[in-house]
C-alpha cells in the first residue's frame, strides 16, 4: 500500500510538473500582463497567393472582434499588400472599400486612361495594329520582360497605403516587413524600409506576369520564390507568438496541365510549396495557423476579391478557441487600435527640385516636359501618381517609378524611368478583316515600324506597310522644333493602291484601280494631349484605271498631277475607340488643289464629324455625325468624290455603294455591356439609327434623297482586336449582314 501510495504521489508531481510547463508555454491569458508577466509579443504572418489573398481581410476583422493584438506583421506578395494597408493605419472598412473596386483590368492594364496619351499614341487607335510592340535592336528581336510593367499596380498600391514616400518600416503604426526575391542571386530580400508602394510592387512581381523591380541595383520579384510564408522573418522581428495565414497556392491537376502556362505555372507553385512546407515545419505549439479553404478561387481571380475575403473569416472563426485565449480587455485594445490607426502624414512639403536620372535616349527636358508635377510647387500625391502613368504612356519607358530625398536643405523628386531595354526601334502588326456575306470581303495585313529618338528634340520616323484590298507604304519623319516643344515638321510620303467600285442603284457597274504618289510636307503643333493642328502642302501622282466595266466608265486620263494645301484639325478626348463609353472627339480636313502648286485641276473641298458618349451604368449612348462638300463653284474630280456606305456608314448598303460630291450623315448608336473584360473591354450588344444622304452622286439617277438606315450589333475586344457581327436594313429594303476584325467605323 506504502509503495502504491508512493507510486501515486510521484505520479501526481509529474503531471503536476507537466501541467505547469505547458501553461507557461501558452499564449498570455487576459489576466496576464501584470508586471513580471508580460503579455507576449504577436506577430502576424500573411502569404503571398495572388487574388486568395483577399481572404487575409477576413482574418483581419475576426481578429479585430477578438481583440486579438497586433504588435508586427511579415507578408509576401499579396501579404505584403493587405498587411501594409493594415500597418500604415488603413481600417477593415477602407481595406474592403478598396477591394471592391480592385479588378484585374485596374491592376493590370498599364495604359494611362486615354485621354491622357499623346495623340501621336491616340493615333494608332485608329489603325488596325493589335499585337504588342517587339524591338528591333542591332538585328535582334527584342521583347519585354513581363506582361506587364507594374506602373498600374504601383498606383493601385499607393492607394491602399496610408504612409506615402520613404519610411522605416519599424516606425510604422504597426512595424512590417515584406519579403521579395533577388533574380540574380536567388535569395530572399527582407524589406524593413523602403517607399511602400515599391516595396509592395517588388514583393508582387510575379515572374513572366509581371516585369521585375530594380531596387538598389537589385533585380526583384515575387518573394514567394523564397518565403511565401514569412515565419522566420516574424521570428526575426522578435515574435512570441505567431499567427500565420496561409492562402496557399494550389496545384493544378493533371488535365490542366495542358498549355506551356500552365506546366510554367504549375513549376512556380512546386517551388512556393517547398518553401511554405518549410515554414509551417517550423511553428511551434503555441504558434496559430490559419488556412482558409478558398475552394475553386484562383490566384488570378481579382475581379473577386470582396468574394474572397469573407472565407479568411470562416476559417478564423474556426480558430476561436486559440485565438480567444489571446485576447486582451476591451479598452486596452480600443486603445491599442487607436494608436494603430494614426495615419501616417504624407510629407507635402515643395519640390526643390525634378531631376531624371540614368537616362540615355530620352531628353530630361522632355520626360520632364510631361509631368504636371513641378519643382517650387507641394508635392501632389494624385498628380504625380498620374505624371508617373502619363510618363509611362509615352511609350518610351518599361517602368516608371519615383523617392524623394533630402539633399543640402533642399527636397528632390528623383524619377528611375528606365528606358525600354527592347528599344528604340520597335515593330508591330496589324489584321483587318471584312465581309457582307455577299460577295464582298476585304483583307488588310499592317505592318508599323517605328525609330525613335533620332536627335535629342525626339524625332521619330514612323514606316507602315499594307498589303490587301489597301496596299501601300506610308512614312513620315515627325520633328519637334525643340525639346519638349509642342510645334514639329513633318515630311511625309505615301504611295498606294486602292480599289473603288461605283454604283448604279444597287447594281456594282465598274470598279477601278486606283495608283497614288504622294509627298508632303506639314507644319503643326500638338495641344497637349487633347489635339493637334496640321497645315501643309502635298504633291505627286494619281493613276486611276478602269478594272471592270464599260469603256465608256473609264476615268480617262492616265496620270493626273496632283498639288495642294492641306489643312487639319483633330481633337480627340474618348476614352476608348473600339467601345467608347464616354468623351468626344472631333475632326476638319481641308483640301485646295492649286495650279500653282502643279495640279491638274483647281478644286477644294472640307470635311468634318464629330463624336458625342455618354453612359449611365452599363448603358451607352454614342451621336456621331458626319459631313463633306466642295469648296467654290469647281466641281470635284470623279476620284475626288465623298464614298459612303457599309456598317454603321448608312447599314443595309455594301461598303462604298454611296458616291457623290457632298455627304451629310447623323447616326444615334446604343449599346449595353453584355460581358465584363479583364484586360480587354468585354463584350456589348447594339443597335443604331442612321440617317444620310450624298448630293450630287457621280452616277446618274442615283437617289439624292435622305436615306434611312438601322442596325442591330454585337461586338467584343478581342486579343487581335475588336470583332464586329451585325445585320443592317434600310427604308428602302436594302439589307446586309456583316462581319468585320478591326474598327469598322
Amino acid at each position: 500500500m506504502n509503495r502504491l501510495l508512493a507510486y501515486s504521489a510521484a505520479l501526481l508531481l509529474s503531471l503536476g510538473t507537466a501541467i505547469t510547463q505547458a501553461a507557461d508555454a501558452l499564449p498570455a491569458s487576459p489576466t496576464q500582463g501584470v508586471e513580471g508577466n508580460p503579455r507576449p509579443r504577436i506577430c502576424l504572418v500573411l502569404s503571398g497567393g495572388g487574388a486568395r489573398g483577399a481572404a487575409h481581410v477576413g482574418v483581419l476583422k475576426v481578429l479585430e472582434e477578438y481583440r486579438v493584438p497586433i504588435h508586427c506583421i511579415a507578408g509576401t506578395s499579396m501579404g505584403s499588400l493587405v498587411g501594409t494597408a493594415y500597418a500604415t493605419g488603413t481600417s477593415i472598412e477602407e481595406i474592403e472599400k478598396t477591394l471592391k473596386g480592385i479588378s484585374t483590368e485596374l491592376l493590370f492594364k498599364e495604359e494611362p486612361p486615354r485621354r491622357e496619351q499623346t495623340m501621336r499614341r491616340k493615333r494608332d487607335d485608329y489603325t488596325i495594329l493589335f499585337t504588342p510592340e517587339v524591338g528591333l535592336q542591332d538585328g535582334q528581336v527584342k521583347i519585354g520582360k513581363g506582361l506587364v510593367t507594374g506602373v498600374q499596380l504601383e498606383t493601385v498600391l499607393r492607394q491602399l497605403s496610408k504612409a506615402k514616400g520613404y519610411h522605416q518600416f519599424d516606425q510604422l503604426p504597426i512595424p512590417f516587413r515584406a519579403v521579395a526575391t533577388d533574380l540574380v542571386t536567388g535569395k530572399a530580400v527582407i524589406f524593413s524600409e523602403g517607399e511602400l508602394a515599391n516595396v509592395m510592387r517588388a514583393s508582387m512581381s510575379v515572374p513572366g506576369a509581371v516585369a521585375p523591380a530594380e531596387f538598389n541595383g537589385m533585380l526583384l520579384v515575387d518573394g514567394m520564390l523564397t518565403s511565401n510564408l514569412p515565419v522566420q522573418t516574424a521570428r526575426e522581428m522578435g515574435a512570441d507568438v505567431i499567427i500565420a495565414v496561409n492562402v496557399g497556392t494550389p496545384l493544378l491537376k493533371r488535365e490542366q496541365l495542358n498549355s506551356i502556362f500552365g506546366v510554367s505555372g504549375q513549376m512556380l507553385s512546386i517551388l512556393t510549396e517547398q518553401n511554405v512546407q518549410a515554414s509551417l515545419a517550423s511553428l511551434k505549439p503555441t504558434d496559430i495557423l490559419i488556412s482558409p479553404e478558398l475552394g475553386d478561387f484562383s490566384t488570378g481571380d481579382f475581379d473577386n476579391l470582396p468574394q474572397i475575403a469573407p472565407l479568411g473569416e470562416v476559417a478564423a472563426r474556426k480558430m476561436s478557441a486559440s485565438l480567444q485565449r489571446l485576447s486582451i480587455p476591451p479598452a486596452e485594445y480600443a486603445a491599442l487600435r487607436q494608436r494603430q490607426l494614426v495615419s501616417v502624414q504624407p510629407d507635402q512639403r515643395v519640390v526643390d527640385e525634378v531631376r531624371f536620372e540614368k537616362l540615355q535616349r530620352v531628353n530630361p527636358a522632355v520626360a520632364k516636359a510631361a509631368l504636371e508635377t513641378k519643382a517650387g510647387e507641394p508635392l501632389d500625391q494624385s498628380k504625380l501618381d498620374s505624371d508617373m502613368r502619363r510618363l509611362y504612356g509615352t511609350g518610351d519607358f518599361e517602368h516608371v517609378n519615383y523617392r524623394l530625398s533630402d539633399e543640402q536643405d533642399k527636397r528632390v523628386l528623383t524619377v528611375d524611368a528606365v528606358e525600354k531595354a527592347w528599344g528604340p526601334d520597335y515593330l508591330r502588326f496589324g489584321l483587318g478583316l471584312s465581309s457582307d456575306f455577299s460577295g464582298d470581303a476585304f483583307f488588310n495585313l499592317l505592318g508599323s515600324y517605328r525609330k525613335t529618338w533620332l536627335n535629342e528634340q525626339g524625332a521619330e520616323w514612323r514606316t507602315d506597310v499594307q498589303l490587301g484590298h489597301t496596299s501601300g507604304i506610308y512614312s513620315e519623319f515627325y520633328q519637334p522644333l525643340s525639346a519638349g516643344s509642342p510645334f514639329f515638321v513633318a515630311p511625309h510620303v505615301a504611295l498606294e493602291r486602292s480599289t473603288a467600285d461605283l454604283y448604279q442603284g444597287d447594281d456594282r457597274v465598274a470598279s477601278y484601280q486606283v495608283s497614288s504618289g504622294l509627298a508632303g510636307f506639314d507644319v503643326g503643333s500638338e495641344f497637349n494631349r487633347y489635339g493637334e493642328l496640321r497645315l501643309g502642302v502635298i504633291g505627286g501622282v494619281l493613276e486611276p484605271e478602269l478594272d471592270t466595266g464599260p469603256q465608256i466608265l473609264s476615268p480617262g486620263e492616265e496620270r493626273i498631277q496632283a498639288g495642294a494645301f492641306t489643312g487639319r484639325l483633330r481633337l480627340d478626348q474618348l476614352d476608348s475607340v473600339y467601345f467608347p463609353r464616354s468623351g468626344w472627339r472631333s475632326e476638319v480636313n481641308l483640301l485646295d488643289s492649286q495650279g500653282s502648286l502643279g495640279a491638274d485641276e483647281e478644286y477644294a473641298y472640307w470635311t468634318a464629324d464629330g463624336t458625342g458618349v455618354v453612359s449611365f451604368g452599363d448603358h451607352t449612348f454614342n451621336f456621331y455625325a458626319r459631313a463633306a462638300d466642295k469648296l467654290g463653284n469647281n466641281p470635284l474630280p470623279r476620284y475626288e468624290n465623298f464614298q459612303w456606305g457599309g456598317f454603321l456608314q448608312q447599314s443595309g448598303y455594301s461598303t462604298g455603294q454611296l458616291l457623290g460630291e457632298s455627304l451629310q450623315f447623323g447616326r444615334v448608336m446604343y449599346y449595353h455591356r453584355i460581358m465584363s473584360g479583364t484586360l480587354l473591354e468585354g463584350a456589348y450588344g447594339g443597335v443604331s439609327l442612321e440617317a444620310g444622304r450624298i448630293g450630287n452622286p457621280l452616277v446618274a439617277g442615283n437617289s439624292e434623297d435622305w436615306l434611312k438606315s438601322s442596325s442591330v450589333f454585337i461586338g467584343t475586344d478581342s486579343p487581335i482586336g475588336p470583332l464586329y457581327l451585325g445585320y443592317g436594313r434600310a427604308e428602302d429594303g436594302n439589307s446586309s449582314f456583316y462581319f468585320y476584325l478591326g474598327r469598322p467605323f
